[in-house]
């Protein structure tokens, strides 16, 4: 994609520089254009889509389910059809440049534009932003819509670089890439491994997934739907999006409100049986609330899904692995990716499971891998499923410093703080979206994203009106804000698996509760309150 906003050196000057132009991106420039400001976007992509750009794997689909997976602008949804309950990246795509069509996100934005320094200057009060190719900007508030899963999360694999065979990491697929008649290797068992497996097994003359534990996996019950369907329920729409607004995920469905040990185990089963029918997220996000505190509730949760995985396998072996007769963690403490036939795939005579905590990886070699037990397995193709570094990785690694000249890859290096998780102590008229210490990972990605941006371009908007220079967290703030959500974890049993929901996926990393638990309608009403007397808020002012 060419430069649309200026030549590769010129300054570009404007209140506004958003960083990224995915959901959230697209939807702040929407936003802030409509305050009148001047907003540009640096994009480290060719083409707006965020993660949809980047994501291109075999089986790439969204796991939010129509209609909820967009913007909840009625120029936008009212314009545009989906093909399926989950579309595929390439529809995604497509919704993109519909957006873009409507919108006009693209004359704004300077594509293959990866920041790598975004440096506050106090004496301007400006911040000055570069990238790896060269651009440049100065602008008053920064506006950091980088992304959720961006930073791909490599693990240390001894003696990889070794390995002759074609190696790739799922956030960076070539397209051209063909698995047919060959020979594979999948490392993860997470959302991105399940999609690949899926359909690598259908291609593959071998297939070996390694994981060092199973996922959890809920039935999509992915189904095609008609422009018909869509015009009938597209009147419906905002009171949809709004009764998603004031839910806890940005889905309109709610947990049952009798107690589960008021229930007898037929009344439960009966419960979940139907919640299960429905597929997508309906069977954990309609589950009793006790499922969430009380292990032996928990355990009651975890039966029944076990019970469902292990009817749809044949091989003993394979099952145990799958949905073992011990839950290696509770039930619904880690993300629970949606499958269309995971565990079919799995099932079949040419697919290996090799489970790492019993079968450690001893190291790559020149044809494969070989593991602890002495055995040797080659491969053509290496798939590396193995996750990101989430909700902060994309941060530190674009050179961010505050007014203290303090990167913050060093500033959170030993803990991630943050205000409402929109604002950081230290940074002034930065923000951030779908970042770490709001609802994120346990919502609907455009929900929340709306949420927060709407929040922010309110404070914009009031600092603007009332002649502010600049809007920061209180550190005090910043560090209640943190031991508010640790309280919220006390009595929840997520606290003890380790996900990327808590930085538990990546070696070395401290362990903490990186999302706001307790839902977007909470969530939101808290940020409003917060921002009705600027409380926690460090304001400073031009006189």
């Amino acid at each position: 994609m060419s430069t649309v906003n200026g030549s590769l050196g010129a300054i570009v000057n404007c209140d506004v520089l958003v960083v990224g132009a995915g959901f959230g991106g697209v939807y702040a420039i929407h936003k802030l254009r409509k305050l009148g400001l001047n907003v540009k976007c640096f994009e480290a992509g060719s083409d707006i889509g965020g993660v949809w750009y980047w994501n291109r794997y075999p089986g790439a689909r969204v796991d939010s389910e129509f209609p909820f997976y967009t913007l909840s602008i009625p120029e936008v949804y009212s314009t545009w059809n989906w093909s399926s309950r989950f579309p595929d990246h390439k529809e995604l795509r497509q919704h993109f440049d519909h957006i873009d069509k409507v919108l006009g996100i693209r004359k704004d934005t300077q594509f293959d534009a990866r920041v790598n320094s975004a440096t506050w200057d106090n004496a301007k009060g400006k911040w000055i932003v570069k990238t790896e190719a060269g651009h440049m900007a100065q602008c008053k508030y920064l506006f950091l819509a980088t992304g959720l899963l961006h930073r791909r999360h490599y693990p240390e694999f001894t003696g990889l670089l070794n390995y002759e065979g074609v190696v790739h990491h799922s956030g960076f697929w070539p397209e051209d890439l063909s698995v047919k008649g060959k020979k594979v290797a999948i490392i993860g068992a997470g959302a991105t491994a399940v999609q690949i497996t899926q359909e690598v097994a259908k291609e593959a003359d071998a297939l070996t997934v390694f994981m060092r534990r199973p996922s959890y996996c809920i039935a999509m019950k992915q189904r095609d739907i008609s422009k018909e369907e869509q015009m009938h329920l597209k009147g419906y729409y905002p009171a949809m999006f709004g009764a998603g607004r004031q839910s806890a995920a940005g889905f309109p469905i709610a947990r049952p409100e009798v107690g589960f040990w008021d229930l007898s185990p037929e009344e439960r089963n009966a419960h979940w049986e139907e919640s299960w029918s429905r597929g997508a997220f309906n069977f954990p996000l309609t589950n009793f609330k006790e499922c969430a505190m009380d292990a032996k509730a928990n355990r009651e949760a975890y039966n029944f899904w076990a019970s469902k995985v292990r009817a749809r396998m044949k091989n003993a072996a394979k099952t145990e692995l799958m949905a073992p007769t011990e839950p290696p963690y509770y039930f619904g403490t880690k993300r629970a990716p949606l499958e269309r036939d995971y565990y079919e795939m799995l099932d079949q005579d040419h697919v290996d499971i090799v489970q790492l905590q019993t079968t450690p990886l001893k190291t790559f070699n020149k044809t494969g891998m070989l593991t602890e037990d002495g055995v040797q397995r080659d491969f053509d193709i290496v798939i590396l499923a193995t996750g990101f570094d989430s909700f902060s990785g994309s941060l530190t690694q674009m050179g961010l410093k505050g007014k203290d000249g303090v990167d913050i890859k060093d500033l959170w290096e030993q803990e991630i703080a943050s205000y409402l998780g929109m604002l950081i102590h230290g940074f002034p008229n930065a923000f951030m979206v779908y970042s770490p210490q709001a609802p994120t990972a346990f919502s609907n990605g455009p929900t929340i994203l709306e949420c927060q941006v709407d929040f922010i371009v309110d404070v914009i908007a009031r600092a603007e009106a009332e002649g502010a220079r600049s809007v920061e967290a209180e550190k005090t703030a910043q560090d209640e804000w943190r031991d508010l959500i640790e309280r919220m974890c006390e009595n929840l049993l997520v606290r003890f698996t380790d996900s990327w929901w808590n930085g538990g996926n990546v070696a070395g990393r401290k362990t903490q509760m990186l999302t706001f638990p307790a839902g977007i309608d909470l969530y939101e009403k808290m940020c409003r309150q917060k921002l009705e007397n600027w409380d926690g808020f460090k304001v400073e002012h031009l006189n």
